[in-house]
């Protein structure tokens, strides 16, 4: 993959990002009200990131969305999750922040995990086909 691919990626990236953080953030602004902010972020988390697998395959990372795709496209999410959570406590808790822009802060800070873990599960072997010229980007396995 050459560097102008690469940096389209993380301009795919950066762009689905910030619809699946709106995205995020409008359905934890509209649970808030009606649940403990926790269990708000929690819900929105899981739709987002429903969204998040399909934007990411087909725009992103250009490759078709499969079960075992779709399967382990959470297992990325938790250490995603674990940051943006442990900031969002963090936050609240220590630094004293709203709960109600607390949430945007700590998603903030976790892209860049984000980014490296899902095309890792998304476009599996683009590390070995970066490395290796001659190799064939799509010859991963597909289910």
């Amino acid at each position: 993959m050459s560097r102008r691919d690469q940096l389209g990626q993380v301009f795919r990236f950066a762009l689905v990002g910030g619809v699946n953080t709106a995205t995020f953030f409008g359905i934890y602004l509209l649970l808030h009200p009606w649940m403990p902010y926790f269990a708000a972020y929690s819900l929105a988390f899981l739709l987002a990131m429903v969204g998040s697998f399909f934007m990411n395959t087909y725009f992103t990372y250009r490759t078709r969305p499969t079960w075992k795709k779709f399967l382990l496209f959470p297992l990325t999410n938790v250490t995603n999750y674990v940051i943006q959570s442990a900031g969002l406590y963090a936050l609240v808790t220590w630094a004293g922040m709203d709960t109600r822009i607390a949430p945007l802060v700590a998603a903030i800070v976790a892209i860049p995990f984000t980014f490296l873990l899902s095309r890792k599960i998304l476009v599996p072997g683009a590390a070995r086909a970066e490395t290796a010229p001659h190799a064939e980007a799509g010859s991963s396995s597909r289910v």
